[in-house]
């Protein structure tokens, strides 16, 4: 890490010192996704905090996330849910949904939140046709280049009004990049051609630095169309 990701970081330490404070269950699902070999790439805990306030501005009483791992940023946005609330969290691995789910019954918070294993094209396909009930609040962190094909059956699932934020659209820089073979980058980059073509939306997108260097995300919201 060099001098300005080390400085980047020490800020967000100290976000979190002074406006967060230490949190056994948060604090412990880290430590239980380590230990059950998860790849480190949870939200920051300013970035769950912020999660978790987008959701109480929103007035969530139905979120949807779209890729679950170890269940760290499920917490924080369950804990935005009113006690009647409930959040459908989607994870494609078997295993990190383990983990999530003892995660977040140490939490308190897995009477409101249910786990689904599977695919999340199919999962959400499935949602869609049952009839479900529309969310208020969606969070999409899963494989990146199928984020256009999340944020659209997203946006079939949500109430007129409701917020759609999807991680890592920055990617340090890389989403300018127009020759990129990355499929984390050319997906990003379908994200932001299907955003800019999409009449139901409302979206802006944010450049972030921090713990977990330079990226950002993508803020919306669904339309009457």
């Amino acid at each position: 890490m060099n001098a300005t990701a080390e400085r980047w970081a020490a800020v967000d330490a100290y976000i979190a010192d002074r406006l967060i404070g230490g949190d056994a269950a948060l604090d412990g699902a880290l430590a239980a996704n380590a230990a059950g070999g998860l790849p480190a790439i949870d939200v920051s805990a300013a970035q769950g905090k912020m999660l978790h306030l987008m959701a109480r501005m929103a007035g969530a009483r139905r979120i949807l996330e779209v890729g679950t791992l170890g269940g760290y940023s499920t917490i924080w946005l369950a804990r935005a849910l009113p006690e009647s609330g409930k959040l459908v969290t989607l994870e494609i691995d078997p295993h990190h949904a383990e983990v999530a789910r003892a995660n977040l019954t140490r939490a308190g918070v897995a009477d409101r939140v249910e786990v689904r294993v599977g695919r999340a094209a199919e999962t959400l396909a499935e949602m869609a046709a049952a009839g479900e009930a529309p969310f208020d609040f969606t969070f999409i962190d899963a494989d990146k280049p199928s984020n256009a094909d999340y944020v659209r059956r997203a946006i079939g699932l949500s109430r007129p009004g409701a917020t759609i934020v999807v991680d890592n659209v920055v990617r340090e820089g890389g989403v300018i990049d127009t020759g990129s073979g990355d499929p984390m980058i050319v997906g990003t980059r379908a994200l932001f051609d299907m955003l800019a073509a999409e009449p139901r939306l409302s979206a802006t997108a944010v450049q972030t630095v921090g713990a977990k260097k330079w990226d950002g995300f993508v803020l919306a919201i669904v339309g009457e169309g």
